[in-house]
């Protein structure tokens, strides 16, 4: 009686073992798509260049071949249930669960959970705001001849890794940047380029106005720790000199502002030129807004480099 005793005693410390592993293997069941049984191993998602695991389980005899074994976890026939997490850069991309079941030279096996560091996460792209009028909008062009377009395109030539937020409407104007701005940082930027003003020149706006809807848009980029790139620009020569040189100034006070990077004129090089223009001698053609790309492409490259990736 008394063996039949001891064999109970050591069965159900078998099955207290056997229930742990079953339950670790029920909280590690909605972690991914791996399957019981499997061979060790990952895959890449190609999609969404993510690392999905599968789950791997080893009970008694040698390990198979491919099984996980930790380093200093014990011989190769160690048990190893393991699971990678399934999503990087999600809440589970810090932390994955591994657990084992083992024999420690006693009369039974041993169960555990232990908690492991994931890989460290991909670096996430810039996010580069682009809060402008029909300039940077690509107004007139095919969406990959516009200047946003363009300007990734330019960039990832460069080996940056960026995402344009498309924060520019034709016929904007200083006043409705500013409106707009909370909205088009409602998912945040690391960086942005400012370029709005030439409607406020069309329209004969008030340069005290445009100076305050622009300083608004600055202070609000600078309270969230965004560097930015302000591009200028002319009004028309038809306002008269006096009205010109307000306007002027607008750009010229701004450009001093810490942490600005300035460029003077959005259309240096391109203005006036109807081989770089639209046949509305206003709105560059592609060739255009290349030369404008290729222009503001080191500042760019200074501004992301000012940049802080959340």
């Amino acid at each position: 009686m008394a063996s039949i005793a001891a064999v109970y005693r050591g069965q159900g410390s078998i099955r207290k073992a056997i229930a742990a592993l079953l339950f670790v293997m029920s909280l590690l069941s909605g972690f991914g798509d791996g399957a019981i049984g499997a061979s060790a191993g990952e895959r890449a998602d190609s999609g969404r260049g993510e690392t999905l695991g599968r789950v791997s389980v080893t009970v008694g005899g040698p390990a198979q071949a491919g099984s996980p074994v930790m380093a200093g976890e014990g011989p190769p026939s160690t048990p190893l249930l393991h699971h990678p997490p399934s999503v990087i850069g999600s809440s589970t991309a810090s932390r994955g669960w591994r657990a084992s079941a083992r024999h420690d030279g006693g009369a039974h096996p041993t169960a555990r959970l232990q908690l492991v560091s994931a890989p460290t996460p991909r670096t996430q792209p810039i996010r580069l705001l682009i809060l402008g009028d029909s300039l940077s909008a690509g107004f007139g062009l095919p969406h990959a001849d516009g200047f946003e377009s363009q300007l990734q395109a330019a960039l990832k030539a460069k080996g940056w890794n960026v995402s344009i937020i498309d924060g520019a409407v034709s016929g904007d104007t200083s006043a409705g940047g500013r409106a707009r701005l909370d909205w088009v940082l409602g998912d945040g930027a690391d960086a942005a380029i400012v370029e709005l003003g030439a409607n406020d020149g069309l329209r004969g706006v008030d340069p005290k106005d445009t100076e305050a809807n622009l300083a608004a848009i600055l202070d609000a980029l600078a309270a969230r720790g965004i560097p930015v790139l302000l591009t200028g620009m002319y009004a028309p020569p038809n306002l008269g000199p006096d009205y010109g040189q307000a306007f002027r100034a607008v750009y010229d006070r701004l450009s001093q502002r810490p942490g600005v990077l300035f460029d003077p004129f959005f259309l240096d090089g391109v203005a006036a030129n109807r081989d770089l223009n639209q046949p509305d001698g206003m709105h560059p053609n592609p060739e255009g807004v290349k030369r404008i790309v290729a222009r503001l492409l080191p500042l760019v490259e200074k501004l992301l480099a000012e940049a802080k990736p959340a």
